[in-house]
């Protein structure tokens, strides 16, 4: 199994070379940068190994570069959780909190590798539906249904709606909502995610353009304004569109009109706006990064989705619900939980919200090793925490090595590691390393 390692600690990516190193089964590759990845990354790797911050581009830019070519694993600090719970959005289904066991990231690996076969195995056709597909909720909570209260009364209206929560509570769910069960429901519905197009892209995609527009414009096209004509269009992400943007969008909903790049001439549209944000936008718009008209504008029905640790009733009947839905999918026969595994379900914070645990479930309804799901199964405990044997220890062993192939020739090792001396001498001390 060929493993490529994309970390900018020379410290961190060389104790990881050197550990996984110690497994015959894996061959690793390693690089300084997500962009050094980019140039190299061949079809012969079979997983990624990213850390979030770094130089240049981070691992989310990666991940996004990628688009789900290679399976990926996420290993970031306390720090950067967010950003690792943006990476379940990306498809990546395992991510480790620093510091963490070299053999717990070594059981996510065979864990990738064992799901990756399962899946390839799989010869039934998806049947899976989506929530978002089946337009309803699978399951309810006095959190949830509060919610819903004010969402069915702006439903029937044409206000605009900015629904506001965490990452994965389901917003494009409630958009669906709200589209189905207002008086626009045999039109379009429309979503456009703002973070996932390029920004040079994004003006074509919402507005359409005409031929001759740019350079690969060889014929008309219209936008997704238009596609939603007479229907919905939900702006998922909104706080994420840029600033140079923001003013046509609030021209088309203050006058109800768009003009396609490379052209004059408005066309009349007549659309629900529905849009959502993780963002914090009070701090955007004080930071000059989202326009205040255009945020009063969309939100004339500002919703507030709670989180799902304050919907634990909804947890269960979703995860019953996820593992039907793999069975039909991919097989695996019938699932039950083993004792135990409820408890850490319930228990655990959900940082990721809906789309974690759906993804949990999903993986240890395929890893599981017979029809019950044990609590070892859902990975969750390497999330919150890490182990006895850190990643700093192997920076120790990885120090003591370098110094013990030199004869504790402290400049000869400062080569070997890369470090400069001034940073070695202090990890000496800091280890009480006996030269």
């Amino acid at each position: 199994m060929k493993l490529a390692i994309v970390e900018d600690d020379i410290n961190m990516r060389k104790s990881l070379e050197i550990a996984l190193g110690e497994y015959d089964e894996f061959e690793v590759v390693s690089f300084k940068s997500a962009k050094d990845a980019l140039k190299k990354l061949d079809d012969s790797i079979d997983l990624i190994i990213t850390d979030i911050n770094m130089p240049q581009m981070d691992g989310i830019e990666f991940l996004r570069e990628l688009n789900g070519k290679y399976e990926a694993l996420i290993i970031t600090g306390n720090a950067t959780l967010n950003k690792a719970i943006d990476s379940i959005r990306l498809g990546v289904k395992d991510f480790l909190t620093k510091p963490f066991e070299i053999e717990t990231l070594v059981e996510a690996i065979y864990r990738a590798k064992k799901e990756r076969e399962v899946l390839s195995k799989s010869i039934k056709k998806q049947k899976i539906n989506k929530v978002a597909e089946n337009k309803s909720f699978i399951a309810t909570s006095p959190a949830l249904e509060g919610a819903l209260k004010l969402v069915n009364k702006a439903a029937k209206t044409d206000a605009s709606i900015l629904l506001l929560g965490e990452s994965g509570v389901g917003k494009e769910l409630f958009a669906n909502y709200v589209h189905n069960n207002s008086p626009r429901a045999n039109a379009p519905f429309v979503a456009i995610n703002m973070a996932a197009i390029p920004e040079n892209l994004l003006e074509s995609e919402l507005f359409g353009y005409e031929k001759g527009a740019f350079t690969d414009a060889t014929e008309g096209r219209a936008g997704k304004f238009e596609s939603a004509n007479g229907g919905s269009i939900f702006l998922d992400e909104i706080g994420e569109m840029p600033i140079g943007l923001q003013a046509k969008l609030l021209r088309v909903l203050q006058e109800k009109e768009v003009v396609r790049l490379g052209s004059s001439k408005p066309i009349k549209i007549d659309i629900r706006f529905i849009a959502a944000t993780n963002a914090d936008i009070q701090k955007k718009i004080k930071a000059g990064e989202f326009r205040e008209d255009l945020f009063f504008r969309l939100q004339t029905v500002p919703v507030n989705i709670p989180p799902l640790r304050e919907r634990v009733e909804e947890i269960i009947p979703l995860c019953e619900w996820k593992l039907e839905q793999v069975d039909n999918q991919y097989g695996v026969g019938k699932k039950t939980w083993g004792e135990g595994a409820k408890e850490q379900l319930l228990s655990y914070n959900w940082p990721g919200n809906i789309r974690e645990l759906l993804s949990v479930v999903e993986r240890a309804a395929i890893l599981c090793e017979d029809d019950t799901i044990m609590p070892e199964d859902l990975f969750l405990s390497s999330r919150e925490s890490g182990g006895k044997k850190k990643i700093a220890n192997l920076e120790e062993e990885l120090i003591y090595e370098a110094l013990k192939s030199s004869n504790s020739d402290v400049d000869e090792a400062c080569e070997i590691l890369g470090m400069k001396k001034e940073v070695l001498l202090s990890k000496i001390k800091k280890y009480n390393i006996k030269l």
